[in-house]
């Protein structure tokens, strides 16, 4: 058994009075694939933040490769986000830069390497990702896919040691999604990298993943494999899974009715 490269212990954490995680527990281990599944307003992007380092929890610790993140100096929390790469939602692209110069960026930003080596580096992680030859090209001359797979290319840059993917098959058509999805794959496994996904695709997200972590109401319903999960006799993940508008996620806000409304405003 190694120790998780990802682990929250008893976490929770709040907007003001909403509670958004209560008592989470997880780990992921190194050079797994990870997918965090759940419904709207479950945690999920709240989870993410955390693993990034952006917000601390309230209780408990989140701790990477072994270290406590809210314990991290300012200049160790850089070091922690420079290991990392992000895809974002839509691509998250400067649409002012060119497909050269946006995964160039990281580069330059990051490293002193020479002109030259990140020149044959941009091409090398186009050619990853199937789009050599289209560097020259603005954001705006992209389709929805290629623009994805541009800003995976940007991604893989610095060849991180840890992935997080913020819903990368949102608004893809179904070839688009399948090439991203196959992309991904095969990227994880070849940089070995430990992979944390947000997804609400459920038919892709299971072909490729190791392990499903399933929120429900800020809270861990379900952690294991992909087989495991199909198995799993739960109203919340059977709900999920199959779309049904009734079960334990209910369509409706828990608002009090008008009636019990002015009872609560009279003095």
């Amino acid at each position: 058994m190694t120790t998780p490269f990802i682990e929250m212990q008893d976490v929770a954490f709040a907007y003001g009075e909403r509670t958004i995680l209560n008592n989470v527990n997880l780990s992921i281990r190194q050079g797994t694939f990870a997918a965090i599944m759940g419904g709207s307003g479950s945690g999920k992007t709240t989870l993410m933040r955390l693993i990034t380092g952006q917000i601390h929890p309230q209780q408990g610790r989140v701790l990477v490769d072994g270290r406590d993140l809210a314990a991290l100096s300012h200049g160790e929390l850089y070091e922690h986000r420079r290991r990392m790469g992000v895809l974002f939602q839509q691509g998250a692209l400067f649409t002012d830069l060119s497909v050269y110069d946006n995964i160039a960026f990281p580069m330059r930003e990051l490293t002193k390497l020479p002109e030259r080596v990140i020149r044959d580096l941009v091409i090398l992680k186009l050619n990853a990702v199937g789009l050599r030859g289209v560097e020259h090209l603005m954001p705006a001359e992209l389709s929805g896919g290629m623009s994805r797979r541009v800003a995976l290319a940007r991604t893989i840059a610095l060849d991180p040691e840890l992935m997080l993917y913020d819903e990368p098959f949102t608004g893809l058509d179904p070839i688009s999604l399948g090439v991203i999805a196959h992309l991904i794959s095969r990227i994880n496994s070849a940089l070995r990298s430990t992979s944390v996904m947000v997804t609400h695709d459920i038919e892709q997200s299971l072909k490729i993943v190791d392990q499903v972590i399933f929120l429900a109401h800020g809270e861990i319903v379900f952690s294991g494999s992909p087989a495991q999960m199909r198995e799993l006799d739960s109203p919340w993940v059977r709900q999920f899974v199959g779309g049904e508008p009734n079960g334990p996620v209910a369509f409706r806000y828990p608002a009090p009715t008008t009636l019990q409304q002015d009872l609560l405003d009279k003095p």
